[in-house]
């Protein structure tokens, strides 16, 4: 009865744990390709676990709101964020891994505000391999 207790508890584990590895995997993104978009910021939230920003774009498939994801609040901040330095209405740059599907969105990595701060950079070497494993 102990075996088959310990047995089904394991695997609920493991099947609970499963969707939470999917939320943090960055797979679906190219880190290997990446694109700078230029849009109005429509909103912002930068907390943890990840930053959300949506982008009022314009571009060859008309003008349109796209959502995109980003580091955690603590890696912006290490990289140079500061509270107030983009807010709804701003112009900004956002460098971003594309969604591999070619679906509008992606991973923000890096952001050049209007007035040419620039705070997050590009993954790569080591920091891309592990972004691609989810890790």
């Amino acid at each position: 009865m102990k075996k088959l207790f310990t047995t089904l508890t394991c695997m609920a584990l493991a099947v609970l744990a499963a969707p939470a590895g999917a939320h943090h995997s960055a797979a679906q993104f190219n880190f290997r390709g990446p694109e700078t978009i230029k849009g109005t910021v429509k909103s912002i939230r930068p907390a943890n676990p990840h930053l959300r920003l949506v982008l009022i774009v314009t571009d060859a498939k008309g003008t349109r709101d796209i959502e995109y994801e980003g580091h955690s609040l603590n890696n912006f901040y290490r990289s140079g964020w500061r509270p107030d330095m983009v807010k709804a209405g701003d112009r900004i740059e956002v460098m971003i891994a594309p969604r591999k599907d070619g679906a509008d969105g992606g991973y923000v990595t890096g952001v050049r505000t209007a007035d040419g701060k620039v705070f997050g950079a590009p993954p790569s070497g080591a920091a891309q391999a592990e972004a691609e494993k989810g890790r």
